[in-house]
């Protein structure tokens, strides 16, 4: 069995208007969101084999923010130019490239993509993954290349409005 973590990245600036989009960084309320979900996930005994990051600064921040709550080594977070400004054919292509070796990944992308891939894995559950949400879809099976559209379960779905603070 395959279990797939898709985290859409936190809360993002968007005041400063002389950043990139892609060098965005996380806001005010990102950052503790960020803290609060990898700590619940880590509670709950999740934990990731493999961190599959986009470059973008507000994803990236997120998966560091992650890796250190689940003790993973940020220099193995792989950053991967294919989950930023695409769509589900890039993330597909990222999923099923990934080593069979691996059983439990985390994926750290945006929306709407991440929305999309997820109704597309799944029964459709969502119209929007808000800020730092989190997926979980269990797959049967023994290789990445076997995820295909309906194939997963949804095992789990959680974002920051469910914490109890």
């Amino acid at each position: 069995m395959k279990t797939l973590y898709i985290v859409r990245h936190a809360k993002s600036d968007k005041d400063n208007t002389t950043l990139e989009d892609i060098d965005r960084p996380l806001n005010a309320r990102g950052y503790p969101d960020a803290h609060a979900m990898a700590l619940k996930l880590k509670a709950a005994g999740e934990t990731p084999e493999l961190m599959i990051s986009s470059p973008a600064i507000r994803a990236l921040t997120t998966a560091l923010i992650f890796a250190r709550k689940f003790n993973y080594d940020t220099k193995k977070i792989i950053l991967e130019d294919s989950l930023y400004e695409t769509g589900m054919e890039e993330y597909m292509n990222v999923i099923h490239n990934t080593p069979d070796s691996y059983s439990t990944v985390m994926i750290f992308g945006h929306n709407s993509t991440i929305s999309s891939l997820v109704n597309t894995l799944t029964k459709p559950f969502t119209d929007n993954v808000p800020t730092c949400g989190i997926i979980a879809i269990s797959f049967p099976g023994s290789s990445w290349k076997d995820v295909a559209k309906g194939a997963g379960k949804l095992a789990l779905y959680d974002f920051p409005k469910n914490l109890q603070r």
